[in-house]
């Protein structure tokens, strides 16, 4: 093979290199500053990103004790507003303040003590994201707007006003950029919900409603717990600190944690100081040595702090690495629990019984443990039911990586057969389930070592000890679309629900919807997933002359063949998330469906059938 110059090869001199503003470098590389992009039906796409950090700058006022309301608007066509009664945006900075980085006051610590937008970026990515941007800042009578069009300065405004102080932002994301997006409700108000928790005496109005909290976290735990705590919340708060908790009869432990008002569902150093401070607390109240899963066994508890200068993972800040609050954090808590003990002694029995009992299983669970890892050496060293996959979080993912690892929860070897054949051996990994698995609901915790589908499925995960370790970014439950397959799904949700809560309540569990028809001509082929889209696909094939259209109704995942599978778990897969309203809904939903109140759920069957 021979090598030719060529004129038109690319040359790289002074005239190559570029220098982007801002909100170019926002737009070109967006998952930098939003971390996902997506279209809404998932709670941490960048959409509720944008609506979060304008409502964030509204709830900074609110913190530096101005402004009490904020009105929230979403119309039909996704244009979103956001009024505050705040001191409003200097008008002479508004335009800097909204389209330039590393600009704004809350690095000064006099007017924004604590923030959650301390890197001036905020604002600038919604600006930068939206194809229409408009802020108005009203202060003392007088009024400045700018109004931007995909990030471009297209107009300025001044003048007299007798509008409150504040400020109004108006956006409408980019539909080139979160093709074919919508708000979910749902979504919407759960995050208003805990600005709410978190502020109390906040006002937000969101669609004729007003999302208001008087008790703050206690409020929260209420809410989450109200009908499985075995006490009222102990609940504890100071300038910078607030925190509740309480224990269930519920495994392990669950908790809502959060920095200057920002939902850290990864944690970070503020949580573990708080779990540690808990621990302390009542082992100096004792005088006795409990382990911390012993103590923290069950417990479901809440944390907000404030933070001058808080270190986040990422822009989406999920994690806080500040470790100079961690010691401060452990102290007070423990103090705040010991003092609290000495005060209400006879909760205090009711809470070490609790513990002594959580021992006492634990010492018991030991035993089983150890017969059930005996057990599995003799049989393989690895897991026959698994076909894993190359790549793992835990192992080797930088926390900025994008890429993603799953495991597909599949029934019997033919479905498992295609997505094994199809999967990426370096993301996808394939559990095949034996056959129904067993229903757990009531099932104490050693039934996770005698039975070894949930014991391999355990060990799997790895979550044995916490979900902390789990191996995959997503758990998948791929089953086939009849009564069977759905049986197979709830079994599944119960096994995780049951004894595994927070790996459904952090968003690691999905399902997989796959196509129930394929219709098709010998020139196109359509997928569907209901019969609404199986008519619509007839129907356009149909009128494309007269042609045979042929309709295929796919039993279950083993008779779509290898190659089609590809495409359904391929980077345009159809996920459904599993998401938790409230934790106190679990217990009744598990009873109901799961347990053995069988003429009741017969009644609701038969009340609820529909004939076709």
């Amino acid at each position: 093979m021979s090598v030719q110059n060529s004129d038109s090869a690319a040359v790289y001199d002074e005239s190559k290199i570029k220098t982007l503003s801002s909100l170019e470098h926002i737009r070109l590389r967006p998952g930098m500053y939003i971390g996902r992009l997506g279209n809404g039906s998932h709670p941490d796409d960048g959409i509720y990103i944008l609506l979060k950090e304008v409502v964030d700058n509204a709830v900074d006022e609110f913190i530096m004790g101005v402004g009490k309301r904020i009105n929230v608007d979403i119309g039909a066509d996704g244009v979103v507003k956001v009024r505050d009664f705040g001191r409003g945006i200097p008008l002479g900075k508004l335009v800097e303040c909204v389209s330039v980085i590393n600009t704004g006051a809350k690095y000064n610590t006099e007017v924004f003590q604590f923030s959650v937008g301390l890197n001036g970026v905020g604002t600038k990515a919604v600006n930068a994201l939206s194809d229409r941007f408009e802020v108005t800042s009203f202060r003392d009578g007088k009024f400045a707007r700018a109004t931007f069009v995909n990030g471009e300065l297209v107009g300025e405004e001044q003048g007299e006003t007798t509008e409150k102080n504040g400020t109004l932002v108006s956006f409408h994301p980019d539909p080139n950029a979160f093709e074919g997006f919508y708000f979910m409700g749902e979504f919407v108000r759960k995050r208003f919900w805990r600005y709410a928790y978190l502020n109390a005496g906040l006002k937000i109005y969101y669609e004729g409603e007003c999302f208001h909290s008087a008790n703050g976290l206690l409020d929260l735990l209420d809410k989450e717990i109200a009908d499985t705590q075995l006490y009222p919340p102990i609940h504890a708060k100071d300038a910078t600190l607030e925190f509740a908790f309480s224990h269930t009869d519920g495994y392990g432990e669950s908790y809502f944690s959060f920095v200057n008002g920002t939902y850290t569902n990864e944690g970070g150093t503020h949580l573990s100081a708080f779990r540690e401070g808990i621990l302390k607390g009542i082992n100096d109240f004792s005088g006795k040595k409990f382990s911390g899963e012993d103590v923290r066994e069950g417990v479901v508890g809440a944390i907000a702090v404030k933070v001058k200068d808080p270190i986040f993972e990422s822009q989406t800040k999920n994690k806080l690495g500040n470790t100079d609050v961690r010691g401060d954090i452990v102290n007070t808590v423990k103090d705040f629990v010991c003092d609290f003990f000495y005060k209400n002694t006879e909760l205090a029995e009711i809470i070490i019984d609790k513990i002594q009992q959580s021992a006492k299983i634990r010492k018991e669970l030991q035993h089983v443990r150890k017969e059930a890892k005996a057990k599995a050496k003799k049989v393989a060293l690895k897991i026959p039911q698994l076909k894993d996959c190359k790549y793992h979080p835990s192992a080797d993912k930088p926390s900025s990586q994008e890429r993603e690892n799953m495991l597909f929860l599949t029934e019997g070897q033919s479905a498992s057969g295609s997505i094994v054949s199809s999967r990426d051996p370096m993301t996808q990994a394939v559990f095949s389930l034996k056959g129904k698995p067993m229903n757990v609901y009531g099932q104490p915790m050693t039934l996770l070592y005698k039975n070894d589908e949930m014991y391999n499925m355990m060990r799997t995960l790895d979550i044995e000890d916490s979900v902390e370790s789990l191996r995959y970014d997503k758990v998948i439950l791929a089953t086939d679309a009849d009564v069977d397959g759905l049986h197979i799904r709830n079994l599944l949700l119960t096994y995780f629900l049951q004894f595994f809560e927070a790996l459904v309540r952090r968003g690691h569990v999905y399902i997989l919807e796959t196509p129930i028809f394929r219709v098709r001509t010998k020139e196109e082929t359509i997928y569907c997933y209901s019969d609404k889209e199986r008519a619509a696909a007839e129907k356009k094939l149909g009128s494309k002359g007269k042609k045979a259209v042929e309709i295929t109704r796919f039993k279950g995942l083993g008779e779509i063949s290898p190659k089609e599978f590809k495409q359904f778990i391929g980077p345009d897969m159809r996920l459904q998330q599993v998401n938790i309203d409230t934790l106190s809904e679990v217990p009744k939903l598990l009873s109901f469906y799961m347990g053995k109140n069988t003429p009741e759920r017969k009644e609701y069957i038969m009340d609820h059938l529909v004939v076709v």
